[in-house]
């Protein structure tokens, strides 16, 4: 791929950004990216090792130690924040394209990411420079001045999935900046492309050198040196609970604040009353086709679960399937393709894998289930695996209790309201759910007891930067985005000014 004119080339080798230098790895490594569409090498970036992450960080380190950024005024941030927004909405198709080749997903979806996170940016422009000086607190006393204010945690090691990877980067980027941090960032080194161009972005915005650093290169050196560094004072990571139970373990041990989102099993609930109507009906099934299979349900709030009262069951599991079958797939740049592989030879023989494991436990296959013809692919050739519908599921077949992160859905059913709710709560995890129904008293009834740290009603997946988004049990500790998502990267400080001193009198001597 090249840059557009006058830009560097985010896919050449110097991929590392260390003080406001692009480098190579210190060791020389590089790694070749493949396009998951055709399994072709499409670019070239540097594998960065534990020198690099150990500059890195300590760049951060003395841009905020003596950098002007911690101490700039907040209207100057918020500025550079939207100006970062401005410049995304420029390149939008750019790095829209360059998300699809380097993920797999449509075109489309790299346009909705890049307007995704210029949202991200203007809203926590916007969150901090609405904000007062500090919060007065009332010490009972006119000779008291007792205020709460907030300032940022320090040096910021973010680690990021390889899904959604300028998305996620967004997430822990903009309010990280927003609050006057500086950062190190290690994408993931499958999709590392648009968080190398993000970081373009913000040194054309004019970020001071050093606060914003980037090290492409593997989890097991670059992440595991991110998380246990002694000079990091937090650790922000979106990806898998094996990894991110590492990555806390690590930060544990120099007392490090740990921000992770670990993924779902995301329940989506279906009442016959939403069914009632043909309208509703068709909404209800084009929702589970959306919320199991969009990006090749490579998404951690994939309603990869559908709950169906029993009633309605049959009729519709047969239209899903049947619609299931009809999804075209091929390259994501292609005209017409409504999803795209996945993201490489792993993820899809990890999803064979669930499959596999269903039907050996007693799941009934309704579509999908196996590799696409290449004729079906139009005509990519690389990590494809048609939507997979599988029916007659219960709590203890392995693709129920695990994230698959494949475009597999499996179907469970309920005969009472109460059997939905404990059917929805049967996980580990709590990201994110749905219940679809015309009775607003049971969606109401079903959104308090469900519980999970997003629940949306006759929908599936939008999400809002205002609203906090982050999980129960093992979908991991912390929010990102809303007001939370920007507390994770502040501390908080009493600042308490006695205006009239007196002795004590404590002591008698």
């Amino acid at each position: 791929m090249t840059g557009t004119e006058g830009k560097r080339d985010v896919s050449a080798q110097q991929t590392i950004h260390v003080g406001g230098e692009w480098l190579s790895a210190a060791s020389g490594a590089t790694r070749e990216i493949l396009d998951p569409a055709d399994a072709k090498p499409f670019a070239l970036i540097a594998e960065g090792g534990t020198e690099d992450a150990d500059a890195a960080i300590a760049a951060a380190r003395k841009a905020f130690d003596e950098g002007p950024w911690p101490h700039t005024p907040v209207a100057e941030r918020a500025a550079l924040l939207r100006k970062v927004a401005d410049l995304l909405v420029r390149d939008r198709e750019e790095i829209g394209l360059l998300e699809s080749r380097d993920a797999g997903k449509t075109l489309e979806e790299g346009r909705v990411d890049v307007d995704c996170v210029a949202d991200a940016f203007r809203y926590f422009a916007d969150l901090v420079i609405g904000e007062g000086a500090g919060r007065v607190v009332d010490a009972g006393s006119d000779d008291i001045h007792s205020v709460v204010v907030h300032e940022p945690v320090g040096v910021c090691s973010m680690i990021t999935p390889w899904n959604y990877p300028l998305l996620q980067a967004s997430w822990k980027i903009a309010p990280a900046l927003a609050a006057g941090n500086t950062f190190v960032i290690k994408p993931s080194e499958i999709t590392p492309l648009t968080t190398v161009a993000l970081i373009d972005l913000l040194v054309e915005a004019g970020l001071p050198a050093g606060v914003a650093n980037i090290v492409t290169g593997p989890g097991h050196t670059v992440g595991a040196r991110l998380a246990d560094h002694p000079d990091v004072d937090l650790v922000s990571f979106t990806g898998g609970l094996v990894s991110g139970t590492k990555v806390a373990q690590a930060a544990a041990l120099g007392v490090k604040k740990v921000a992770l989102e670990l993924g779902g099993k995301n329940p989506n609930v279906v009442f016959a009353d939403a069914c009632a109507t043909e309208e509703g009906f068709d909404t209800a099934v084009d929702q589970a086709l959306n919320a199991a299979f969009i990006h090749s349900g490579q998404v951690c709030s994939a309603g990869g679960r559908l709950i169906i009262e029993e009633s309605v069951r049959e009729r519709f599991v047969a239209e899903l399937a049947r619609r299931a079958r009809k999804i075209k797939l091929g390259r994501g740049t292609e005209d017409g393709v409504e999803c795209g592989p996945l993201v490489s030879q792993q993820q899809r023989e990890k999803t064979e894998m669930y499959v596999a494991s269903a039907l050996e436990e007693g799941a009934v296959l309704r579509s999908g289930g196996k590799r696409p013809e290449p004729a079906d692919t139009r005509p990519a050739t690389g990590y494809f695996y048609e939507p997979t519908v599988l029916d007659q599921c219960h709590r203890e077949m392995k693709v129920v209790r695990e994230e698959v992160f494949g475009p597999v859905l499996t179907v469970e059913t309920f005969r009472t309201e109460d059997e939905a709710v404990a059917l929805a709560n049967d996980t580990e995890y709590g990201l994110a759910g749905a219940v679809w129904t015309s009775d607003q008293g049971r969606a109401s009834r079903m959104a308090r007891r469900m519980r999970h740290g997003t629940i949306w009603i006759n929908d599936f997946h939008p999400y809002l930067p205002q609203a906090e988004w982050g999980g129960f049990g093992k979908s991991g500790v912390g929010r990102e985005l809303g007001p939370a998502g920007l507390a994770e990267y502040r501390e908080s400080k009493h600042i308490y000014q006695n205006l009239a001193p007196q002795p004590v009198r404590w002591f008698a001597g």
